[in-house]
């Protein structure tokens, strides 16, 4: 290999990473929060509270069968009403839900078959995190790091690696040159 196709090859990979690591982080970062709905079969949200900023977007994810979110409370002006249909309908795993709160304040809400010891908030704020410099509502043992999935993290760290090494190598074959059986004469 010459250093013409090592270089066109190198800058191809590279160009490569950087694309898959710039579409990792755009879709890392299009929620806000997701809370398990009965995770593991427990009667819970998982976070149970949760903060954002307006104009985010929660999602509830469920994690096992017969709940349902019912709303409790909203901030004066929002019009969130919980998952669909009468209170008594529930959902099953593998159910997905989404709201965007746009008012700030605190809805409280609760899965009407297990109530009252299954019940959640979501606090609106400025911010989107607890006061005092807590994080986004996300537990400490949560893999989440500002708001992004951890293995977005390692795929940035690893692209910047890979950038770094291809120009490294570079550098080397342009400073120190090709090996003598490189020419393909012999």
């Amino acid at each position: 290999m010459n250093r013409r196709e090592f270089l066109r090859t190198g800058a191809g990979a590279t160009a490569v990473a950087a694309a898959a690591s710039a579409s990792t982080a755009g879709t890392a970062s299009a929620q806000a929060a997701e809370v398990t709905v009965g995770p593991g079969g427990n009667l819970v949200y998982e976070p149970s509270e949760v903060y954002v900023k307006p104009g985010d977007t929660v999602k509830w994810v469920w994690d096992s069968d017969n709940h349902n979110i019912q709303v409790l409370s909203t901030p004066e002006g929002a019009t969130w009403e919980g998952t669909e249909g009468p209170k008594t309908k529930t959902y099953n795993t593998g159910h997905e839900y989404e709201h965007t709160f746009e008012t700030k304040g605190t809805y409280e809400y609760q899965c009407f078959p297990h109530a009252p010891s299954m019940a959640g908030q979501v606090i609106v704020n400025e911010e989107g995190k607890k006061p005092g410099g807590g994080g986004g509502g996300q537990k400490e043992a949560d893999p989440k790091h500002m708001g992004v999935p951890i293995q977005a993290h390692f795929v940035g760290i690893a692209t910047i690696l890979a950038i770094l090494v291809s120009v490294m190598f570079t550098f080397f074959m342009l400073k120190y040159g090709e090996s003598p059986h490189a020419s393909g004469g012999d």
